[in-house]
């Protein structure tokens, strides 16, 4: 088992890794829309948001020698449900013509009240 972390994304804010290998797979923790360099959420709305976290996946994949493309599991965990379609075309933008299999809930609240977080799966090539 492998931990992995970048500058380029959030540094975790309780006890756990920004993402972990083990044998071809990468686990990555769940992405809030914090910023970096900062480590405070500025967008206020869904689509910020949306885009900030979908910033740090790239940047934890990347850090892996990953792309979005090697995801094979993602879960979105939204704050509000009435924000499915707003999240989901930024995601469809990021995503592309791949399509990973997707989870999506609504939860009673996320960290640092935050109305977005993915986690994703991604796998390294044979």
């Amino acid at each position: 088992m492998q931990i992995l972390s970048t500058d380029h994304a959030p540094a975790a804010v309780g006890p756990y890794s920004q993402a972990v290998r083990t044998g071809n797979l990468l686990f990555c923790a769940g992405m809030l829309p914090l910023v970096p360099s900062v480590m405070k959420i500025e967008a206020t709305e869904i689509e910020g948001q949306t885009r900030q976290v979908l910033t740090n996946i790239q940047a934890v994949l990347n850090a892996a020698g990953l792309t979005l493309a090697n995801v094979v599991k993602s879960t979105v965990f939204l704050k509000d449900l009435g924000d499915f379609a707003k999240m989901n075309a930024l995601y469809a933008e990021a995503f592309g013509s791949h399509k990973p299999p997707r989870s999506t809930v609504q939860v009673a609240k996320l960290p640092l009240d935050a109305l977005v977080e993915i986690e994703v799966i991604a796998e390294y090539p044979a």
